[in-house]
């Protein structure tokens, strides 16, 4: 299964299992260095035999709306619990990333994961390293998986 695949696989099943959030993948790109406006990025570093980022670009509202249904409560700022619940989603999304691309799972080591909010904020791209991103579609909103890896 190639790394597209692993990524919207991922992210289908975290999302109807713990979300228990319908999450529709759609086309993938690479995303243009350019700011993220008033979202929520929860991010996790790859270091090993491979080098990188996973992380997940969520707009606030769609931020609130995953957050909520992940801890079973009603948020309705971006808070710690919000923080914590995209920080644990990037998390579970860069060890299934691992598993597939260290399948012994002694080559490569996740960070712990970090998260940024902001009503503007740049995530840069690591230099030298490939991009994908891939856009995923709520009922009430949606969100990018992007995963940088060199």
């Amino acid at each position: 299964m190639g790394i597209e695949e692993t990524i919207i696989d991922a992210t289908k099943d975290i999302f109807s299992n713990m979300v228990m959030l319908g999450a529709t993948p759609g086309t993938s790109f690479e995303r243009a260095d350019e700011p993220l406006i008033d979202s929520v990025s929860g991010m996790i570093s790859l270091e090993g035999k491979y080098n990188g980022l996973l992380a997940i670009h969520l707009p606030t509202s769609s931020a609130l709306e995953v957050g909520g249904s992940f801890i079973d409560l009603d948020l309705e700022e971006v808070d710690a619990d919000v923080l914590d619940a995209i920080g644990e989603l990037a998390n579970m999304l860069a060890g299934n990333i691992k598993a597939t691309l260290d399948p012994a799972g002694s080559d490569i080591q996740l960070s712990i994961p970090s998260t940024l909010h902001g009503a503007e904020y740049m995530v840069e791209k690591i230099a030298g390293a490939s991009s994908i991103c891939i856009p995923f579609y709520l009922d009430n909103g949606d969100f990018l998986v992007e995963l940088q890896l060199k």
